[in-house]
């Protein structure tokens, strides 16, 4: 009888992992919880000392500021980059703070300073605090100076907010805390008549890529990343 009962723990205890398996099927880590692997500074081959891994999370340390940025932090980009893609990860800010999630991100610095000149973003900012905010277009889940995200579902600083980013063939969509926030299409007509209305209308190339790096943005302040997934679809 023991060995019956073993034998059947084992089996429930089989499925229970191949469920968890089929969850996250196709999906791979961007960030394994204990190292940096798979990110560099944008141009370069390294990554900044003020990014660092503590208690599974991937944390911007802003306290040594260095202009609007870090010193020793700088914008962060995955090392593969990607087409049609299903992002997902959680985020918080801190307060007052200002961050982003930044896609098909085209590494050239000769033509491109920052990886926001290239590629599309998803705000990450504290709504309550940071006076980005008070624009149209640059609160947190928003599609950045392009589309106002609704419903507004973002939490407070300091809380956990569940992000997933898709981009299927030109099909975006970004959902915020579960609820769809943003969806468009890329590289029609309107698009780019969205970019030039916009600040991006001075970085010819912008919006255009259709593959890139995934970038987490360092703006001055205290931000926190973890649980980064994708699935190349």
């Amino acid at each position: 009888m023991k060995k019956i009962l073993t034998i059947a723990a084992l089996s429930i205890a089989t499925l229970a992992c191949k469920s968890q398996q089929k969850s996250t099927d196709g999906f791979v880590p961007l960030f394994d919880g204990k190292t940096t692997q798979g990110w560099h500074n944008y141009g370069k081959t390294t990554i900044g000392k003020s990014w660092i891994v503590e208690d599974g999370t991937l944390h911007l340390d802003a306290s040594n500021k260095s202009g609007w940025q870090t010193k020793d932090g700088g914008d962060i980009i995955s090392t593969e980059s990607y087409g049609n893609f299903h992002l997902k990860l959680e985020w918080k800010i801190a307060k007052n703070g200002n961050s982003g999630i930044i896609f098909y991100v085209h590494e050239d610095t000769a033509k491109y300073k920052y990886p926001w000149m290239t590629g599309p973003e998803m705000q990450v900012l504290d709504n309550a605090g940071h006076p980005d905010a008070k624009i149209i277009k640059h609160r947190a889940g928003d599609l950045y100076d392009l589309i106002t995200s609704s419903p507004e579902t973002v939490k407070p600083a300091g809380e956990w907010n569940q992000v997933e980013i898709i981009s299927l063939n030109g099909k975006l969509e970004f959902y915020l805390n579960g609820k769809l926030v943003v969806s468009t299409t890329l590289w029609t007509a309107q698009w780019f008549d969205m970019i030039a209305k916009s600040k991006f209308k001075e970085f010819p190339g912008f919006g255009t890529y259709k593959q890139g790096h995934i970038c987490l943005q360092d703006h001055g302040d205290d931000v926190w990343y973890r649980n980064i997934m994708i699935k190349r679809l």
